[in-house]
Protein backbone atom coordinates (compact mmCIF):
# COMPACT_ATOMS: atom_id res chain seq x y z
CA UNK A 1 0.00 0.00 0.00
CA UNK A 2 1.45 3.53 -1.05
CA UNK A 3 1.67 6.45 1.27
CA UNK A 4 -0.91 8.33 -0.80
CA UNK A 5 -3.38 5.25 -0.46
CA UNK A 6 -2.40 5.35 2.85
CA UNK A 7 -3.78 8.71 4.11
CA UNK A 8 -6.71 8.94 2.61
CA UNK A 9 -7.76 5.02 3.12
CA UNK A 10 -11.31 5.90 4.61
CA UNK A 11 -12.79 3.97 7.84
CA UNK A 12 -14.71 1.05 7.47
CA UNK A 13 -16.66 2.30 10.60
CA UNK A 14 -20.28 3.74 9.17
CA UNK A 15 -20.90 7.37 10.82
CA UNK A 16 -23.75 7.17 13.75
CA UNK A 17 -27.41 7.71 12.75
CA UNK A 18 -28.99 10.47 14.43
CA UNK A 19 -30.98 7.99 16.57
CA UNK A 20 -27.59 6.71 17.89
CA UNK A 21 -26.70 10.27 18.48
CA UNK A 22 -29.32 10.86 20.47
CA UNK A 23 -29.43 7.02 22.23
CA UNK A 24 -25.88 7.87 23.34
CA UNK A 25 -27.04 11.54 24.35
CA UNK A 26 -29.63 10.04 26.39
CA UNK A 27 -27.47 7.22 27.82
CA UNK A 28 -24.58 9.68 29.17
CA UNK A 29 -26.69 12.75 29.98
CA UNK A 30 -29.87 11.21 31.65
CA UNK A 31 -29.75 7.83 31.92
CA UNK A 32 -26.33 7.29 33.32
CA UNK A 33 -26.77 10.07 35.87
CA UNK A 34 -30.06 9.20 37.03
CA UNK A 35 -29.01 5.47 37.72
CA UNK A 36 -26.32 7.08 40.30
CA UNK A 37 -29.17 9.53 41.63
CA UNK A 38 -31.76 6.90 42.41
CA UNK A 39 -28.87 4.20 43.56
CA UNK A 40 -28.12 6.69 46.57
CA UNK A 41 -30.04 7.10 49.20
CA UNK A 42 -29.38 10.45 50.50
CA UNK A 43 -29.44 12.33 46.74
CA UNK A 44 -33.00 10.81 46.78
CA UNK A 45 -34.36 11.52 50.47
CA UNK A 46 -32.71 15.23 50.10
CA UNK A 47 -34.71 15.77 46.76
CA UNK A 48 -37.93 14.63 48.41
CA UNK A 49 -37.67 17.15 51.75
CA UNK A 50 -36.52 19.92 49.04
CA UNK A 51 -39.30 18.90 46.83
CA UNK A 52 -42.12 19.00 49.39
CA UNK A 53 -40.74 22.62 50.31
CA UNK A 54 -40.77 23.57 47.07
CA UNK A 55 -44.33 22.76 46.73
CA UNK A 56 -45.30 24.02 50.18
CA UNK A 57 -44.30 27.31 48.83
CA UNK A 58 -45.72 27.29 45.19
CA UNK A 59 -49.15 24.76 45.51
CA UNK A 60 -49.36 25.38 49.25
CA UNK A 61 -49.99 29.22 49.36
CA UNK A 62 -52.68 28.40 46.81
CA UNK A 63 -54.57 25.84 49.34
CA UNK A 64 -53.68 26.26 52.75
CA UNK A 65 -55.70 29.90 53.53
CA UNK A 66 -53.55 32.45 54.88
CA UNK A 67 -53.54 33.08 58.11
CA UNK A 68 -55.26 35.72 60.50
CA UNK A 69 -55.42 36.89 63.77
CA UNK A 70 -57.71 35.27 65.69
CA UNK A 71 -59.13 33.32 63.55
CA UNK A 72 -58.97 30.15 65.87
CA UNK A 73 -58.64 29.16 69.41
CA UNK A 74 -55.61 30.25 71.06
CA UNK A 75 -52.50 27.84 71.58
CA UNK A 76 -54.31 24.84 69.88
CA UNK A 77 -51.53 21.66 70.34
CA UNK A 78 -50.22 19.94 67.29
CA UNK A 79 -52.52 17.25 66.08
CA UNK A 80 -55.55 17.90 68.72
CA UNK A 81 -57.80 19.76 66.37
CA UNK A 82 -57.34 19.09 62.41
CA UNK A 83 -58.67 22.38 61.43
CA UNK A 84 -55.47 23.55 62.38
CA UNK A 85 -53.17 20.41 62.21
CA UNK A 86 -49.98 21.95 63.71
CA UNK A 87 -51.84 24.44 66.38
CA UNK A 88 -52.19 27.92 67.01
CA UNK A 89 -50.04 30.88 68.58
CA UNK A 90 -51.42 33.00 71.49
CA UNK A 91 -52.90 35.50 68.35
CA UNK A 92 -55.50 32.27 67.39
CA UNK A 93 -53.22 32.25 64.02
CA UNK A 94 -52.73 28.90 62.61
CA UNK A 95 -49.30 28.33 62.79
CA UNK A 96 -49.34 25.59 59.70
CA UNK A 97 -50.79 28.90 57.87
CA UNK A 98 -47.44 30.85 58.66
CA UNK A 99 -45.14 27.94 57.72
CA UNK A 100 -46.90 27.88 54.09
CA UNK A 101 -47.09 31.57 53.33
CA UNK A 102 -43.55 32.32 54.82
CA UNK A 103 -42.19 29.74 52.88
CA UNK A 104 -42.03 31.22 49.50
CA UNK A 105 -40.18 34.50 50.77
CA UNK A 106 -37.77 31.78 51.68
CA UNK A 107 -37.24 30.46 48.71
CA UNK A 108 -36.41 33.80 47.19
CA UNK A 109 -34.11 34.46 49.02
CA UNK A 110 -32.12 30.90 49.30
CA UNK A 111 -32.80 31.72 45.20
CA UNK A 112 -31.28 34.89 45.22
CA UNK A 113 -28.85 34.96 47.90
CA UNK A 114 -26.99 31.01 46.97
CA UNK A 115 -27.47 31.77 43.39
CA UNK A 116 -25.37 35.60 43.85
CA UNK A 117 -22.63 33.65 46.06
CA UNK A 118 -21.82 30.58 44.01
CA UNK A 119 -21.95 32.01 40.44
CA UNK A 120 -19.79 34.88 41.93
CA UNK A 121 -17.30 32.37 43.61
CA UNK A 122 -17.08 30.33 40.60
CA UNK A 123 -16.56 32.50 37.75
CA UNK A 124 -13.87 34.72 39.22
CA UNK A 125 -12.22 31.71 40.70
CA UNK A 126 -12.39 30.10 37.53
CA UNK A 127 -11.20 32.63 35.88
CA UNK A 128 -8.35 33.67 37.91
CA UNK A 129 -6.97 30.68 37.83
CA UNK A 130 -7.27 29.81 34.56
CA UNK A 131 -6.01 33.19 32.69
CA UNK A 132 -3.34 34.30 35.69
CA UNK A 133 -1.38 37.55 35.19
CA UNK A 134 -3.50 40.62 35.09
CA UNK A 135 -6.65 39.20 35.07
CA UNK A 136 -5.64 36.60 38.42
CA UNK A 137 -3.64 39.74 40.29
CA UNK A 138 -7.09 42.16 39.46
CA UNK A 139 -9.75 39.26 40.50
CA UNK A 140 -8.12 37.94 44.08
CA UNK A 141 -7.24 41.29 44.52
CA UNK A 142 -10.65 42.11 44.68
CA UNK A 143 -11.96 38.97 46.75
CA UNK A 144 -8.63 39.27 49.40
CA UNK A 145 -10.30 42.82 49.83
CA UNK A 146 -14.09 41.38 50.30
CA UNK A 147 -12.74 39.00 52.93
CA UNK A 148 -10.95 41.66 55.08
CA UNK A 149 -14.82 42.86 56.11
CA UNK A 150 -16.57 41.10 58.47
CA UNK A 151 -19.29 39.79 56.64
CA UNK A 152 -22.38 39.59 59.46
CA UNK A 153 -21.24 43.17 60.55
CA UNK A 154 -21.35 44.15 56.89
CA UNK A 155 -25.34 42.38 56.34
CA UNK A 156 -26.37 43.49 59.38
CA UNK A 157 -25.09 47.50 58.51
CA UNK A 158 -27.07 46.65 55.22
CA UNK A 159 -30.48 45.17 56.59
CA UNK A 160 -30.59 47.97 58.92
CA UNK A 161 -29.89 50.81 56.86
CA UNK A 162 -32.41 49.50 53.71
CA UNK A 163 -34.94 47.67 55.73
CA UNK A 164 -35.53 45.58 52.25
CA UNK A 165 -38.48 44.31 51.88
CA UNK A 166 -38.26 42.29 49.14
CA UNK A 167 -36.72 38.52 49.61
CA UNK A 168 -34.80 38.80 46.52
CA UNK A 169 -32.94 41.92 47.48
CA UNK A 170 -32.83 40.57 51.34
CA UNK A 171 -31.04 37.51 49.50
CA UNK A 172 -29.22 39.55 47.78
CA UNK A 173 -27.60 40.73 50.73
CA UNK A 174 -26.93 37.84 52.41
CA UNK A 175 -25.05 36.49 49.88
CA UNK A 176 -22.83 39.52 49.43
CA UNK A 177 -20.07 37.63 52.29
CA UNK A 178 -20.44 33.88 50.91
CA UNK A 179 -18.39 34.01 47.39
CA UNK A 180 -14.56 35.45 48.45
CA UNK A 181 -13.91 32.07 49.97
CA UNK A 182 -15.54 30.00 47.40
CA UNK A 183 -13.53 32.10 44.68
CA UNK A 184 -10.33 31.20 46.61
CA UNK A 185 -10.80 27.53 46.78
CA UNK A 186 -11.74 26.97 43.01
CA UNK A 187 -9.21 28.84 42.04
CA UNK A 188 -6.60 26.97 43.42
CA UNK A 189 -8.35 23.74 42.09
CA UNK A 190 -8.27 25.44 38.68
CA UNK A 191 -4.58 25.52 38.85
CA UNK A 192 -3.76 22.22 38.92
CA UNK A 193 -6.64 21.25 36.35
CA UNK A 194 -5.51 23.54 33.93
CA UNK A 195 -1.95 21.73 33.14
CA UNK A 196 -4.00 18.18 32.92
CA UNK A 197 -3.53 16.59 29.57
CA UNK A 198 -7.25 16.73 28.67
CA UNK A 199 -6.89 20.56 29.22
CA UNK A 200 -3.89 20.97 27.40
CA UNK A 201 -5.74 18.50 24.26
CA UNK A 202 -8.14 21.43 24.36
CA UNK A 203 -6.34 24.06 23.62
CA UNK A 204 -4.04 22.73 21.09
CA UNK A 205 -7.23 21.23 19.41
CA UNK A 206 -8.48 25.33 19.47
CA UNK A 207 -11.17 25.33 21.55
CA UNK A 208 -12.76 28.42 22.70
CA UNK A 209 -11.39 29.72 26.25
CA UNK A 210 -15.15 29.54 27.06
CA UNK A 211 -15.70 26.07 26.25
CA UNK A 212 -12.46 25.02 27.84
CA UNK A 213 -13.59 26.88 31.06
CA UNK A 214 -17.07 25.46 30.76
CA UNK A 215 -16.39 21.71 29.93
CA UNK A 216 -12.77 21.02 30.96
CA UNK A 217 -12.31 23.30 34.24
CA UNK A 218 -16.02 23.93 35.58
CA UNK A 219 -17.54 20.34 34.84
CA UNK A 220 -14.65 18.92 36.85
CA UNK A 221 -15.40 21.17 39.90
CA UNK A 222 -18.66 20.17 40.30
CA UNK A 223 -19.02 18.39 43.25
CA UNK A 224 -17.35 21.16 45.00
CA UNK A 225 -19.94 23.21 43.27
CA UNK A 226 -23.20 21.79 44.64
CA UNK A 227 -21.34 20.95 48.14
CA UNK A 228 -21.00 24.86 48.53
CA UNK A 229 -24.70 25.59 47.04
CA UNK A 230 -25.97 23.57 49.89
CA UNK A 231 -23.42 25.38 52.27
CA UNK A 232 -24.60 29.08 50.73
CA UNK A 233 -28.50 27.86 51.06
CA UNK A 234 -27.83 27.16 54.71
CA UNK A 235 -26.13 29.85 54.96
CA UNK A 236 -28.86 32.29 53.78
CA UNK A 237 -31.61 30.77 55.71
CA UNK A 238 -30.01 30.79 58.73
CA UNK A 239 -28.71 34.45 58.57
CA UNK A 240 -32.34 35.53 57.66
CA UNK A 241 -34.24 33.85 60.28
CA UNK A 242 -31.53 35.44 62.72
CA UNK A 243 -32.23 38.67 61.23
CA UNK A 244 -35.59 38.67 61.45
CA UNK A 245 -35.62 37.33 65.09
CA UNK A 246 -33.11 39.83 66.02
CA UNK A 247 -35.56 42.69 64.69
CA UNK A 248 -32.94 43.82 62.51
CA UNK A 249 -35.17 43.14 58.80
CA UNK A 250 -38.90 44.47 58.72
CA UNK A 251 -41.73 42.51 59.75
CA UNK A 252 -43.62 42.72 56.69
CA UNK A 253 -42.92 39.19 55.14
CA UNK A 254 -43.90 36.35 57.04
CA UNK A 255 -40.23 34.15 58.39
CA UNK A 256 -39.92 31.36 60.24
CA UNK A 257 -37.77 34.15 61.94
CA UNK A 258 -40.54 36.29 62.59
CA UNK A 259 -42.38 33.51 64.00
CA UNK A 260 -39.98 32.31 66.27
CA UNK A 261 -39.36 36.57 67.62
CA UNK A 262 -43.15 36.15 67.85
CA UNK A 263 -43.13 33.28 69.88
CA UNK A 264 -40.11 34.24 72.36
CA UNK A 265 -42.21 37.48 73.03
CA UNK A 266 -45.62 36.12 72.99
CA UNK A 267 -45.90 32.40 74.62
CA UNK A 268 -44.39 31.56 78.46
CA UNK A 269 -41.75 29.00 76.71
CA UNK A 270 -41.90 26.95 80.24
CA UNK A 271 -44.95 26.14 79.61
CA UNK A 272 -45.09 22.66 77.16
CA UNK A 273 -48.61 23.46 75.80
CA UNK A 274 -46.86 26.82 74.37
CA UNK A 275 -43.96 25.37 73.24
CA UNK A 276 -44.35 24.23 70.01
CA UNK A 277 -45.21 27.89 68.64
CA UNK A 278 -41.24 28.17 68.71
CA UNK A 279 -40.20 24.39 67.78
CA UNK A 280 -42.14 23.94 64.75
CA UNK A 281 -40.00 26.78 62.81
CA UNK A 282 -37.07 25.40 64.50
CA UNK A 283 -37.50 22.13 62.97
CA UNK A 284 -38.24 23.24 59.87
CA UNK A 285 -35.41 25.13 59.38
CA UNK A 286 -33.00 21.67 61.13
CA UNK A 287 -35.41 19.62 58.15
CA UNK A 288 -34.51 22.17 55.21
CA UNK A 289 -30.56 22.13 55.59
CA UNK A 290 -30.92 18.39 56.17
CA UNK A 291 -32.34 18.23 52.75
CA UNK A 292 -29.61 20.41 51.27
CA UNK A 293 -26.87 18.39 52.73
CA UNK A 294 -27.96 15.53 51.59
CA UNK A 295 -28.94 16.62 48.12
CA UNK A 296 -25.37 17.65 47.95
CA UNK A 297 -23.81 14.71 49.07
CA UNK A 298 -25.65 12.62 46.27
CA UNK A 299 -25.03 15.49 43.67
CA UNK A 300 -21.05 14.88 45.00
CA UNK A 301 -21.77 11.09 43.47
CA UNK A 302 -23.89 12.08 40.64
CA UNK A 303 -21.28 13.91 39.37
CA UNK A 304 -18.04 11.80 39.52
CA UNK A 305 -17.41 11.09 35.89
CA UNK A 306 -16.45 7.24 36.53
CA UNK A 307 -19.68 6.16 38.03
CA UNK A 308 -21.63 8.10 35.23
CA UNK A 309 -19.31 6.00 32.64
CA UNK A 310 -19.82 2.85 34.50
CA UNK A 311 -23.32 3.27 33.94
CA UNK A 312 -23.18 4.37 30.24
CA UNK A 313 -21.24 1.37 29.43
CA UNK A 314 -23.39 -0.96 31.04
CA UNK A 315 -26.28 0.58 29.37
CA UNK A 316 -24.10 0.41 25.95
CA UNK A 317 -23.37 -3.01 26.47
CA UNK A 318 -27.16 -3.63 26.66
CA UNK A 319 -27.95 -2.07 23.92
CA UNK A 320 -25.42 -3.79 21.57
CA UNK A 321 -26.96 -7.28 23.28
CA UNK A 322 -30.21 -6.31 22.72
CA UNK A 323 -29.27 -5.73 18.71
CA UNK A 324 -27.29 -8.60 18.59
CA UNK A 325 -29.73 -10.83 19.90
Amino acid sequence: MDEATLFTQLSDVPEPTAAERLSEWFNRHVYAPGVVFFSDWRAVTGAVILTGFLLMGTVGVYVVPEPRVMEGPIFVMPFTNWDYPLGTGVMGKSILGQVVHATPAMLKMIAAGALLSVSLGTVIGTVAGYRGGLSDSILMTVTDVVLTIPGLALVIVLASIYQPEDPFIVGLILGIDNWPRLARTIRSQVLSIREEAFTESSRIMGLSELTILRKDLISNLMPYISVNFANSSRKVIFESVGLYFLSILPFTTLNWGVMMNEAYNGANLTRPEELHWLLIPMVLIILVSLGFILLAQGLDRVFNVRLRARHENASRSETDGGERA
